[in-house]
């Protein structure tokens, strides 16, 4: 049953402006979009469904950057999060899309009155008006913001403070979509020419020999194969995982905070472990990796899901290698989940830290003398990724950093950071690490 708004408007007497609106409000105010965005969709008719998707993300992708050439043009402050909502989205359509300036101001407008601030409506249209018969300056305002809270962009400025420009120009934009071909079904050239034969444009991606990047808009479950487990999507850095490990045949396996499972089911396309242990805390999320599993045809009994807290769990035999996809901030990946700019707080990044450091202490003791455990993140934040090691090597006389020779991202004093990139991957974080008699 719909719930009526402050207007008095049920979800769906509200027009498409005001429902996306009603979405950032719920971002604003805490809640992932991973979490609300499929129940919010349901409520959108069909046909609109692809732009409510593209508004919401786009919006929140601009975020801080449509606020900071707001301010200027209000003579007092709104406070009022859901016309500052509207005033972002209408400013978003006429600087982002080739949705007409006129029709985006009527029905941003609209929105306003339908959620109940119809006295407040002067004031967005005549913004928006504004930036419309000058959005020459104002699209050279918003490309110059670095689009990023204050707290991050002061880290990432002390982080990278010769890439800060291109870094927050890079977080601004969409991320390409990226599959990663099921080697045990298929290879990337034949899957390339089933995606050619089918008229959908793809590309071989450059780092990952077993990655393809879409050139196009696609719905996924559409492509050819996916039923039948042909492909994953994966973002390409992601996919560098798999190349980074020893030869697994045979070997026992930990795959720490695995849920969703690309990294559980690239290792089981690529090796045939003695066993592999797929770890993560929340049974919802590892009831996926058993989904995606049994989608590419790699359910195997040698292959075991366990609900455990990584910060305690113990096996009960050494592994030979132990994969650490460690909780991060995921700053690397905000192009891919915008919302991330409003819900990260300042705040998180210590308890965040503190966490990881706990579960690589107690993933260390599972591993085997002569072992290799991977510590990844999806972060560019130094604080969760080469500090974090430093600790660690300044704590563990029982560890050896394995170099990673390769020509992609940038070295650290430990492991390797790629950074977001437009038409490649996104930022994740590398440390190759092997136990040694201490």
């Amino acid at each position: 049953m719909s719930q009526p708004t402050q207007s008095g408007f049920s979800n769906k007497q509200l027009n498409l402006r005001a429902q996306v609106v009603r979405t950032l409000v719920n971002v604003q105010q805490g809640q992932s979009l991973a979490a609300i965005l499929h129940q919010q969709l349901d409520q959108v008719m069909e046909r609109d469904r692809a732009l409510f998707h593209e508004l919401i993300l786009g919006t929140l992708r601009q975020w801080y950057s449509l606020k900071s050439i707001t301010l200027p043009l209000l003579v007092k402050p709104l406070n009022n999060e859901m016309v500052e909502s509207c005033l972002y989205l209408g400013l978003y359509q006429i600087l982002c899309t080739r949705i007409p300036a006129h029709a985006a101001i009527s029905e941003t407008v609209t929105a306003v009155k339908q959620l109940g601030f119809a006295a407040l409506s002067g004031v967005v249209n005549a913004i928006l008006r504004r930036v419309s018969r000058e959005t020459s300056e104002f699209n050279t305002a918003l490309d110059a913001a670095h689009g990023l809270p204050s707290w991050l962009a002061k880290r990432l400025k002390k982080d990278w403070p010769e890439h800060f420009d291109a870094l927050s120009h890079e977080l601004k934009q969409t991320a390409p979509l990226t599959l990663r071909v099921n080697q045990t079904q298929v290879s990337r050239e034949e899957y390339l020419e089933i995606l050619d034969d089918a008229g959908i444009e793809a590309y071989a991606c450059e780092l990952s020999p077993v990655g393809i990047t879409l050139a196009q808009h696609a719905h996924i479950p559409s492509l050819p194969g996916f039923a039948a487990g042909g492909f994953s999507v994966q973002d390409e850095h992601a996919q560098l995982c798999a190349q980074l490990l020893p030869e697994l045949n045979d070997k026992i396996v930990i795959d720490a905070c695995a849920a969703p499972g690309g990294k559980t089911a690239h290792l089981l396309e690529k090796y045939h472990p003695q066993q592999l242990l797929a770890i993560d805390q929340d049974g919802k999320r590892l009831s996926r990796v058993a989904e995606n599993l049994e989608r590419l045809l790699l359910q195997r009994e040698q292959v075991r899901l366990v609900t455990a807290d990584a910060t305690t769990w113990q096996a009960k035999q050494p592994a030979d290698c132990i994969v650490l996809d460690a909780p991060c901030s995921a700053i690397g990946v905000i192009r891919r989940h915008p919302d991330i700019r409003l819900l990260r707080q300042s705040t998180d990044i210590a308890q965040t830290i503190a966490l990881q450091k706990q579960i690589l202490n107690n993933m260390w003791q599972q591993l085997k003398i002569g072992g290799t455990l991977l510590y990844i993140t999806c972060s560019i934040l130094k604080a969760e990724n080469e500090q974090q090691m430093v600790h660690f090597f300044a704590e563990h006389a029982d560890a050896r950093e394995v170099k990673i020779e390769a020509d992609w991202g940038l070295t650290q004093i430990h492991g390797r950071q790629l950074l977001p990139e437009t038409g490649y991957g996104d930022g994740f974080y590398y440390c190759r690490i092997q136990k040694i008699k201490s």
